[in-house]
């Protein structure tokens, strides 16, 4: 339903950006990935020590600071108007919009590498400069497709849990139960058992996130044929990209609506820290050991 909604105001995006013209002068920032590593895991395992460093400093230097006074009305509301979380990938301003590392859904139709001259920036690529904080290269984007097209699999006990449902069930309710399934994979389930060391966390945890958004769109497409299309289901197309991959599963072969839903994902791709997903997400990570379930719980809060 979302989806659908959202088509009108994508193409009042897409007519905003061509008016736009060079946004070179209004980029907040921007740092292109200059090195020739194609591997995302390698920079981010140079750039999480130096975020665990960053953030151990401000704790030390201004753990006691204020960050303004609360009231009942915040409580009451929901901590409506309160900070209450540190969240640096993307922020929504109640003027210009979301930004996601800086760059406004404009820039980043600019900046970020897209299937041809012009089209809508891959979800990739988006995926890249939200872990990393820079604009990826093309070859780059295509490394961390064929990435997710290797990590895409789904288990058969994954659609035998969703066939066991009533075709009447809720789409979410369908849809939380194969992700749910999936969660005998979590490789962070398997790293914790073992005593991995709390700053060794991010690796087991990134390669669940991993993992999960790789395979989502096949179990999405799943219940959508499931549910609307007489459970005539279409195989992934290996030769495409994430976005156009996740529209032909759907079964929309036009290349005006891959490119659609290749927007539609990347703009859909983060919501600031102050949502609701987020929310929870950071009050049920305590339960530290289920962390696949965690990203399950973001994803459902985020869906409605």
């Amino acid at each position: 339903m979302v989806f659908y909604r959202s088509v009108s105001l994508l193409s009042k995006l897409r007519n905003r950006a061509v008016q736009q013209g060079s946004l070179s002068n209004s980029v907040r920032w921007l740092q292109v990935q200059a090195s020739s590593d194609l591997d995302i895991r390698s920079h981010l395992k140079e750039l999480i020590p130096e975020q665990q460093e960053r953030l151990k400093k401000i704790k030390s230097e201004y753990g006691k600071v204020q960050l303004g006074n609360i009231t009942v009305d915040m409580v009451l509301g929901g901590m409506r108007g309160m900070t209450g979380l540190l969240w640096e990938t993307s922020l929504l301003d109640p003027d210009e919009g979301i930004r996601f590392r800086g760059l406004s859904i404009p820039e980043c139709q600019k900046v970020l590498p897209a299937v041809k001259p012009g089209g809508e920036p891959l979800p990739e690529g988006l995926l890249w400069l939200l872990l990393t904080g820079k604009v990826p290269s093309k070859e780059q984007v295509d490394a961390l497709s064929s990435e997710l097209r290797s990590r895409a699999t789904i288990p058969d006990h994954v659609y035998k849990a969703i066939d066991a449902l009533p075709i009447t069930a809720h789409p979410m309710t369908q849809f939380t139960t194969g992700v749910m399934a999936l969660q005998v994979q979590s490789e962070f389930s398997k790293a914790y058992e073992n005593g991995i060391h709390k700053s060794k966390y991010w690796e087991p945890t990134f390669e669940d996130s991993l993992s999960l958004i790789a395979q989502v769109p096949a179990v999405a497409a799943y219940i959508y044929r499931r549910i609307y299309k007489n459970g005539e289901i279409i195989p992934a197309n290996n030769s495409l990209d994430y976005g156009g991959n996740f529209a032909h599963m759907l079964g929309f072969e036009s290349p005006e609506m891959q490119e659609l839903m290749r927007l539609y994902v990347t703009i859909h791709s983060d919501h600031e820290g102050g949502n609701v997903s987020a929310h929870t997400g950071h009050l049920v990570s305590v339960y530290i050991r289920k962390k696949l379930l965690l990203l399950l719980l973001l994803l459902y809060n985020y869906s409605y």
